[in-house]
């Protein structure tokens, strides 16, 4: 899943950056509220981390604008300004969490993954789908005869993406747009190569080819 962090703090960018991408996240960055608007609207998205205090443009504008473009990603707001009338405001201007600074690490990654899991409908860090059962906490997955798969990060975040979309038809654009960053999106080619390798491990009718259009992971689907 893809996510956009819009912090202007680059000692706090560069702490986050890894601890997130290590969590299984793609992230994109933007260090002002113009930059940061400009991304909200045009990437495809899963999760939006939203400082206030930004230059440029203040990042309650900047949250205000999406929701009024129809922008529907979920917004966690981090920010020093943690008086209670100001957690209000940016709930009302649409964030759907709050975190104030300064903040544990762990305590930022659970609530992004309550987000992304809200977003699709999935209650818990354990996903099971078809034979599959993923575990997002340790990036494992397990088989339907009881064996664990250790995953490398593409293959984690490829194989998410379809377990939280099931019986979805997904584009190759649309899987690349959640797996890779912006400035590391691959050639349509490579995510039919990590395709084949969740199909050698977990049988090919578990993701299967809708030709012209995408691929289709079967939440009914066995080995």
């Amino acid at each position: 899943m893809r996510v956009l962090l819009v912090e202007d703090d680059t000692e706090l960018i560069a702490r986050l950056q890894a601890r997130i991408k290590q969590h299984g996240y793609a992230l994109e960055v933007a260090t002002n509220g113009v930059d940061g608007e400009f991304s909200g609207m045009e990437l495809s998205l899963d999760l939006i981390i939203l400082d206030l205090g930004l230059p440029g443009k203040n990042g309650l504008d900047v949250l205000r604008h999406w929701r009024a473009s129809g922008v529907e990603t979920p917004v966690l707001v981090l920010t020093a300004r943690d008086a209670w009338h100001e957690r209000v405001d940016g709930l009302k201007a649409g964030a759907d969490d709050y975190l104030g600074k300064p903040f544990h690490e762990e305590e930022l990654l659970a609530r992004m993954d309550a987000l992304a899991r809200r977003r699709y409908g999935v209650s818990t860090d354990v996903i099971t789908s078809g034979a599959l059962t993923l575990n997002s906490d340790s990036q494992t997955v397990t088989d339907a005869l009881g064996h664990q798969h250790q995953l490398t990060g593409v293959e984690f975040r490829l194989l998410r993406y379809f377990m939280m979309n099931p019986d979805v038809i997904l584009s190759k654009t649309r899987l690349s747009e959640h797996v890779y960053e912006e400035d590391m999106l691959r050639d349509s080619n490579v995510i039919e190569v990590y395709i084949n390798r969740l199909r050698q491990r977990f049988g090919k009718s578990t993701i299967v080819t809708k030709r012209g259009q995408g691929y289709l992971f079967q939440s009914g689907s066995q080995p």
